[in-house]
This record gives structure tokens, C-alpha cells and sequence, in this order.
């Protein structure tokens, strides 16, 4: 994990403590708040604008450096291909720990899904010992996972996702307002291939950010929308019949 990615997340979080905002560090750093969104999503922050950044705060590098530490040596950044599988093997607690992940409250659960308060707390229990939460009394959920948590490439998750909901996500005609459906075809070099899947990454980043700083709002003022990101090497089967054998890609 970047660690540069890992204190500008830091940095973040302690501006939004403060209740700072981008144009109050636009401001510190005489630049336009769009340049300040830019620096933070392409990490390219100078020493001296990032202790600037800090001033503003009362901070000093150090300090934020150790703030770094102390909030991600503790947290989970994956599972391991067990935890993983135990997690797909049971549907129920699978669709528990997409709730806790995007921070919903136990009330929430067991008011939203028809699971029994027992169950609930059976599964929380088990999330608890595989360290993604800590159970707090009153059946509090604590998420112990870092902020760039994610499921293993190709792991028990991934796989369980691809298999199952990827036909049923593309069930639907893209055409409400809130839905994008975008296919792009076109030839790359490796080095613009390299680029663009940066950007890809720099986007995905973007979505947990905001999914993060919607998680203080109420359940009703939020919905759950799924993103699929992909770039590969494909030629459409229906050409396929028409290509030379010599030019044929082998998948």
C-alpha cells in the first residue's frame, strides 16, 4: 500500500475533523480549489505544501505521520483466502458483511433484511473474530478495516461475485437517471494501457471516498449502487469467424 496515498488519506480525515474543507487549504496554499482536488487525487503534494497543509491544522509532518501509523497499523487491509471462502460459504453472513462494510447499523440490518436479531448477532460475532469489526456493546459496530480494504484479486469473494451477480447485474436496459452504462472499444499502446488503467484506480479511489463521507448520512437518504470498472484484451465473437487464423489472439 502507497504510503503516500495512506497520509493524504490521513490528512483527509484530520481536515475533516477540523471541519476544514478544500478551499480553506486552497486558501492556506494560494491556489484554486480545483488545484487542491487535484494535488489529493493525483498525490502530488510538495513537502512544503503539505507542511503548509499541516499549519493549517496545527500540525506538523511528524504529527500527521504518526496519526498515519497509529490508524492503519491496526486495520485490516485483506482477508486471507480462508477468511474469504468462510465468508462466500454463507450467504447470509456474506450479505452481512457487505452491510458493515458500507456502514450500516445493526438496527438497520435487521430492520432492512429479514434476519432475526440472534442470527445478526451470531454473524457479527463472527465478523468480529475474523477482525473486519469489533461487536460493541448494544450491538454497536466498530469497522476495523482500513479504508483501502479490499477482496483478494481472483480470491473466494471476486469469484463468488463474478459467478453469481455479474448476469444479474447486466440485466437491466441502463436507461434511469441514475444508472451509466459505457463501452469503449479502441487500440492502445502498453504505455497508454498503463495510464489509463492509473486513472481507472484514481476513480475507484474517488467512489470509496465519497462512499465514506456518505456514511454519516441516514440510511434512507442513501442507495446502494455497485460500480464495474474492466479493460482487457478482447476481440468481439462475432468477428471472430471472419479473422485471419494467423491474427487470431489467443486467450
Amino acid at each position: 500500500m502507497s504510503q503516500t496515498k495512506n497520509l493524504l488519506s490521513t490528512l483527509k480525515i484530520a481536515l475533516k475533523a477540523q471541519n476544514k474543507t478544500y478551499a480553506d487549504v486552497a486558501k492556506t496554499l494560494d491556489l484554486s480549489e480545483a488545484s487542491v482536488k487535484r494535488l489529493f487525487n493525483q498525490q502530488e503534494f510538495s513537502l512544503s505544501r503539505l507542511e503548509e497543509t499541516c499549519k493549517l491544522l496545527n500540525m506538523t509532518i511528524s504529527d500527521l505521520v504518526q496519526l498515519m501509523n497509529e490508524r492503519y497499523q491496526s486495520q485490516l487491509q485483506q482477508l486471507s483466502v480462508c477468511q474469504e471462502q468462510e465468508i462466500a460459504d454463507d450467504l447470509v453472513l456474506l450479505l452481512i458483511t457487505v452491510c458493515v462494510l458500507n456502514r450500516w447499523s445493526f438496527n438497520e440490518i435487521v430492520m432492512f433484511y429479514d434476519i432475526s436479531k440472534p442470527e445478526c448477532i451470531r454473524k457479527l460475532v463472527h465478523l468480529d473474530k475474523l477482525k473486519i469489526i469489533e461487536l460493541l456493546p448494544n450491538n454497536h459496530i466498530k469497522l476495523r478495516v482500513s479504508p483501502h480494504f479490499s477482496w483478494r484479486d481472483n480470491g473466494p469473494i471476486q469469484q463468488f461475485f463474478q459467478r453469481v451477480i455479474s448476469h444479474e447485474f447486466f440485466q437491466s436496459d441502463f436507461q434511469k437517471e441514475n444508472e451509466q452504462l459505457v463501452v469503449l472499444n479502441g487500440m492502445l499502446s502498453l504505455q497508454s494501457n498503463g495510464e489509463f488503467q492509473r486513472r481507472l484506480m484514481r476513480l475507484a479511489r474517488e467512489f470509496n471516498e465519497l462512499n465514506d463521507q456518505d456514511s454519516a448520512l441516514e440510511l434512507d437518504q442513501r442507495t446502494g449502487y455497485t460500480v464495474v470498472m474492466a479493460l482487457r484484451t478482447w476481440h468481439y465473437g462475432v468477428f471472430e469467424s471472419h479473422i485471419r487464423t494467423e491474427n487470431r489472439v489467443k486467450k
